[in-house]
This record gives C-alpha cells, sequence and structure tokens, in this order.
C-alpha cells in the first residue's frame, strides 16, 4: 500500500521542463497496482469513479470484486456480466475469472456490451458503443469510451485528415471511434464515461469483465462525460500520458490511496 501510496503521488506531480518523463511514473504506479488489494470500500468507490478505475481493480480476486458491488447495491456486479456475457455464474470460475472468451476488437466489445445491458433491461441497449483511440498503442496506451450514438451508420469528417470525408457502418473498425459531430456538423455521439489507461489492462477476461461492468453501471447511472472531446484531442496530440496520470491520480485520492 505504502508503495502505491508513492507511486501515485509522483504520477500527480505537474511536468515541468527538465522534469523526468511522467511515462517513468505511469510505469511505477502500474507496478505498483500489482500488489495492492482493494478494500469492500474501495472496491464501491471504484464504482463511482466508472471506467477510470479499472486498472486499480486488477489484483483484487473477482469474487472479492462482485462481493464489494453487491454491498455496494451495483446495479450490475460481476457475476450479472459473467452470466450474461459468458452464460457462467461467477462463482464458478477462478479468481482471475479467465473461462477463454477475450474480445480483441471494439466492434466484438461493443456486442457483449450490449448483451449486458439488454438483459438488464436498458430499452435502448443496441445504441450504446464501447470505443477506443488508438494513436498511443506504441507506447501501450489507449483512450476507451462508452458512447451513445443513436445511428447504425455515420459520415464523418476524417479525425487524422480534416480532408476527409469518411463513411463508416457498424462492421467497419473505425465505426468504433466516437464522433463529436457528423460531417454535416449535426451533434452525433454523447459520451457516457471514458478514461486513457494501459493496454494491459484490459487484455485479459478479468479486465474486459470489469470494464464492461463498470461501463454498464455508468450506462444505468446516465452518467455524463462531456470533456472527453478534450481530452480525445489531447491524447491524438500524442500528450496521452498527462492524461492518463490526472485520471489515476483522481480515482486514487478518491479510494483514498
Amino acid at each position: 500500500m505504502l508503495l502505491c501510496v508513492l507511486t501515485i503521488s509522483a504520477c500527480a506531480t505537474n511536468r515541468r521542463s527538465g522534469d523526468p518523463d511522467p511515462g517513468h511514473g505511469l510505469t511505477s504506479a502500474m507496478a505498483g497496482f500489482a500488489h495492492l488489494v482493494l478494500s469492500p470500500v474501495q472496491i464501491a468507490a471504484g464504482v463511482l469513479e466508472g471506467i477510470s478505475a479499472l486498472p486499480y481493480y486488477m489484483s483484487t480476486s473477482i469474487h472479492d470484486i462482485n462481493k464489494g458491488l453487491i454491498d455496494a447495491q451495483a446495479s450490475i456486479t460481476l457475476d450479472d456480466t459473467y452470466d450474461s456475457a459468458y452464460g457462467h455464474r461467477q462463482s464458478e470460475v477462478n479468481e482471475e475469472g479467465e473461462t477463454g472468451e477475450v474480445f480483441r476488437r471494439m466492434k466484438h466489445a461493443s456486442q457483449t456490451f450490449q448483451v449486458v445491458l439488454k438483459k438488464y433491461g436498458v430499452s435502448d441497449y443496441d445504441r450504446y458503443i464501447l470505443t477506443s483511440i488508438d494513436t498511443a498503442n506504441d507506447a501501450g496506451y489507449t483512450l476507451f469510451a462508452v458512447a451513445y450514438r443513436p445511428v447504425d451508420s455515420i459520415r464523418v469528417v476524417d479525425k487524422y485528415d480534416a480532408s476527409k470525408i469518411r463513411e463508416f457502418k457498424k462492421g467497419d473498425r473505425l465505426f468504433y471511434e466516437p464522433f463529436q459531430k457528423d460531417a454535416a456538423g449535426r451533434p452525433l455521439d454523447r459520451i457516457v464515461d471514458w478514461a486513457g489507461m494501459p493496454r494491459e489492462t484490459i487484455k485479459t477476461q478479468k479486465g474486459q469483465s470489469m470494464l464492461l461492468t463498470l461501463a454498464a453501471n455508468a450506462v444505468i447511472e446516465n452518467r455524463s462525460g462531456d470533456e472527453y472531446w478534450e481530452a480525445e484531442k489531447q491524447w491524438i496530440a500524442r500528450e496521452f500520458r498527462n492524461i492518463v496520470e490526472t485520471k489515476m491520480a483522481q480515482v486514487g485520492k478518491k479510494l483514498k490511496i
């Protein structure tokens, strides 16, 4: 726990000219998470922080997480996610939550996410998608968001080349990037929740099941993440470490770590 306090404190410090690369602080912080086990109170607090709390859960048993979610009266628990998304009771799987089912694209993540929402009873479940901005993947970080999109095909300005207009349908990979407006300037996506985080966090089924669970609770609680759009601009401009650093520090403070 002391290691985590020190590493998160290091991440929270503003970078000045000549200071060490904050990426080093992030690497140290993630090493600290490898030994962090959350208390029931911290598990409950993490639900309130949405998907940005995901890295903090990774060293805690899924059985303990599920109990914490039940105690916190979360709308969607890990048991709900495993039952609806994977066809297994959470109690039937090991502490790491592996049943051999992982998604590799946001298309498949969104399809699984919609199954969870449908099972809960969200009427427009098929309008919610999980998205990613992958411009920092080479550095090991991805910007994820939960978005409400009212249409099945979009015509938008290319995020990376404003001179081009693109058309995407549900089967296209880039359909699963958020777009604030369509090519005609009309509002398109509403961001429910978002976070920049290490890619390692969601490579396992445990991480993915927590992403689905935290995202589903964010939808049910009708959260808003309007600040996402400014963060996305910074992320694409390669200022992703500052975004991850800031989010980690905010969540750590709320979890009293």
